[in-house]
């Protein structure tokens, strides 16, 4: 027995007319009968006396629709909890962050957010991609703030905003006075990456169109797991680096880093959940929240080229070794 089938009987028990029942539950008049008929065969009662007009329960079949109507009261009840349950905003909620973007956001959007869910309590992790999509999975962290997409089908991704990569170079790099970076060929091989961030710097490989895993430094090796470690090696000229634009959030009037010529290259950022996860206003508040908290500059419309890291040969081969 079925909740639609406890609906059709309660259905034919108020209008008492096959007819105007089917057309109630907006199915067919053989549909409904048949429905009865299957539920009756699988009790071994009879619910309605078919030979009376109208239509009229038997002495079991009162009661069997009271209990009907209990049952699809509760289901209604436990309806409305859920949905209740999905809108508040209240309670804990553990969200994990990459490292390449909570130094910078976190901030901001913790002051945003104040503001949207005062009831909130929120236990932030910072961590690397593949961590966070591991968590998301094991269920230790309820929504995760990454770059994507993450070409995992057990996971749900809304993006939120698109973060524009720039070049940061020392004070004697060719391009130092220039408006706009573009690639230089000595630049490649001193590209600074970060030491287990595979997926951020399968990003840049592709922006800088290096294949496999590039030589870096000849006299030095850098176990970075820090942009502003990558700045300070890059004012001392000790290499180049392509950071995110939120990185540079409080360097406005440095020399320093220079934009992309559009299309300009950037990560898409997103709130990525558990196919399972259901508190979609949260997320709608949060993704608002963190809009909001974003400079003017981030906000415009501008032609861009989306970087992916999921597909990267170098991402693959990083997991795998």
């Amino acid at each position: 027995m079925t909740i639609q089938q406890l609906k059709y009987i309660v259905a034919l028990d108020e209008e008492r007319h096959f007819a105007r029942a089917a057309e109630l539950c907006m199915v067919s008049q053989p549909g409904l009968t048949t429905q009865l008929k299957n539920v009756e065969e699988e009790i071994g009662i009879k619910i309605f006396d078919r030979t009376k007009v109208p239509l009229t329960p038997t002495v079991l079949g009162i009661e069997i629709i009271r209990r009907a109507k209990k049952i699809l009261k509760e289901v209604d009840e436990i309806r409305d909890f859920i949905i209740t349950e999905k809108n508040v905003l209240e309670g804990e909620v553990k969200l994990g962050v990459i490292a390449t973007l909570s130094p910078y956001l976190i901030p901001l959007f913790i002051q945003s957010m104040k503001g949207a869910a005062p009831k909130m309590h929120f236990i932030i992790k910072e961590a690397s991609t593949v961590q966070l999509m591991q968590d998301l999975e094991t269920g230790s962290i309820d929504i995760a703030l990454m770059a994507t997409p993450t070409g995992n089908s057990n996971l749900r991704e809304y993006p939120v905003f698109k973060e524009p990569f720039v070049a940061y170079l020392n004070e004697n790099h060719p391009m130092a006075h220039a408006d706009f970076y573009e690639m230089q060929p000595s630049d490649k091989p001193e590209l600074l990456l970060l030491q287990n961030e595979y997926c951020y710097n399968a990003q840049l490989l592709e922006i800088c169109d290096i294949k496999g895993n590039p030589k870096l430094m000849q006299q030095f090796s850098y176990d970075i797991s820090s942009i502003e470690t990558l700045k300070n090696l890059v004012r001392a000229q000790l290499g180049f680096a392509i950071i995110p634009e939120l990185s540079i959030l409080n360097e406005r009037d440095s020399t320093y880093f220079k934009p992309f010529k559009e299309p300009k290259p950037v990560r898409e950022i997103s709130l990525v959940v558990s196919d399972t996860f259901s508190r979609k206003l949260l997320l709608e508040k949060m993704s608002e929240a963190i809009w909001n908290s974003l400079p003017d500059s981030m906000r415009k419309e501008i032609k861009y080229k989306k970087i992916k890291w999921n597909d990267s040969p170098y991402f693959i081969k990083a997991l795998k070794g």
